[in-house]
């Protein structure tokens, strides 16, 4: 197998740069087995980036699609969020003739991302080795919830599973409260993005010797790794972190205030001189001289003293009022957004992180989350897709990955 070409289409700009035109993926054929979220969320990456992305389903289809509460078109809110820009082909891998096919698509593609349990393909026939044995170059992401290996390999796993187990939990929430699960899906979306990682890695590796690697991707461990100071915390000083709830432990003017009109005011003011920053805009400069708030150390030390000096001058003016003049301080302040308030931000819609699909096909049009890695020299980003009906590309897939291998025209 060889490395695609990359794009060479180029174009010449003012500055007389010469730009690659296309996403930088283009080329890359990758077979997406997964379901749910974790698997998808990498294969979408993949997919904004220009790969050709075949979401393999079973007849019934990802169990994504029937996820409540919200449907267009009959899928699921749940499943729209990470399957745009992919086809979708229809396989049933318990049958002969969907697990021959199977092996014909391993055999042509780039990437294989699947998040079976481990031992699940094994017992449908579909052995790793055997998949790949013709393919030498394929890179093939395994994504679990604990690894292909180790004591609770065979476990099932899902993201509050991981987030329990990991101790990310026991970190959120409020100091005097219960745990509580982080409202992004951090379990999933952390290891669908080192998935993403980890795949890249080995493509650039691959090169011109064509030998891919296979990758084994567990959601446990990505949330152990982003444990990232806390984790360390404990093991260089013995220390248990506990739930820091609008607070940071290491910061205490690193944290959330509630102004006059209810509205609760982020502010990370980290540094001596947004300390005084903010000092001033709250107009209590006095704090400035005080020696229990003199330096970074001195603050956190007394922060039980800290808070509820700082509390009581927020209370004196709603949100509206302090978010210009910390600004103007160059104190990094920020309102709680709540997730409506978030996807109107100017900066946000700005950088295009809302994105709509138009009307296609009778089919209703659909407004998105935007692809967060932007290329800045002027290169075209990928055309969006709508993420597939089940089975709408079948006939497409085989005519371009199977009936054009065979041609020898695709590679």
């Amino acid at each position: 197998m060889t490395v695609p070409p990359r794009p060479t289409v180029i174009e010449e700009t003012a500055e007389n740069d010469m730009i690659p035109q296309g996403p930088p993926l283009t080329g890359l054929r990758v077979l997406d087995l997964t379901t749910f979220l974790s698997g998808p969320y990498a294969t979408q990456i993949l997919a904004d980036l220009g790969a050709d992305v075949v979401k393999v389903e079973p007849p019934a289809g990802d169990s994504s699609r029937a996820i409540p509460p919200h449907f267009i078109d009959g899928d699921s809110a749940y499943y729209l969020s990470v399957n745009r820009n992919k086809r979708s082909l229809v396989l049933d891998l318990k049958t002969p003739e969907g697990s021959s096919r199977l092996r014909e698509l391993a055999d042509v593609a780039d990437i294989v991302i699947e998040n079976f349990r481990p031992g699940i393909l094994d017992r449908l026939g579909l052995n790793y080795h055997d998949l790949t044995a013709t393919n030498p170059g394929v890179i093939w992401c395994s994504i679990s919830g604990f690894g292909q290996d180790g004591p609770y390999k065979e476990r099932p796993a899902y993201d509050m599973i991981v987030q329990a187990l990991s101790g990310g939990m026991s970190l959120t929430g409020l100091p005097d409260g219960p745990p509580v699960r982080s409202g992004i899906p951090l379990g999933d979306l952390s290891a669908g993005m080192y998935a993403v990682i980890g795949v890249l890695s080995a493509l650039h590796q691959r090169g011109p010797e064509g030998r891919g690697r296979r990758l084994d991707i567990s959601m446990l461990d990505c949330q152990i790794s982003m444990l990232s100071y806390q984790g360390v915390y404990h093991l260089l000083a013995g220390v248990t972190p506990g739930r820091q709830g609008r607070a940071h432990d290491s910061i205490p003017t690193y944290r959330a205030f509630t102004a006059a009109d209810g509205v609760d005011v982020m502010v990370t003011a980290n540094t001596d001189g947004m300390w005084r920053g903010l000092c001033e805009v709250l107009g209590v400069p006095e704090l400035l001289d005080d020696p229990r708030f003199t330096d970074g150390s001195a603050r956190q030390a007394n922060r039980e003293k800290l808070g509820p000096l700082l509390e009581k001058a927020f209370v004196a003016r709603p949100a509206a009022d302090w978010l210009p003049d910390l600004h103007a301080a160059r104190v990094p302040a920020a309102p709680v957004n709540a997730v409506p308030d978030a996807l109107a931000d100017p900066q946000v819609r700005h950088r295009h992180m809302v994105i709509d699909v138009p009307e296609d096909a009778g089919r209703p049009p659909l407004h998105l989350l935007g692809n967060p890695v932007k290329f800045a020299d002027g290169g075209r980003d990928r055309d969006i897709t709508r993420p597939p009906r089940l089975g709408e590309h079948g006939d497409d897939v085989v005519r371009d990955w199977l009936t054009e291998s065979e041609k020898g025209s695709s590679r």
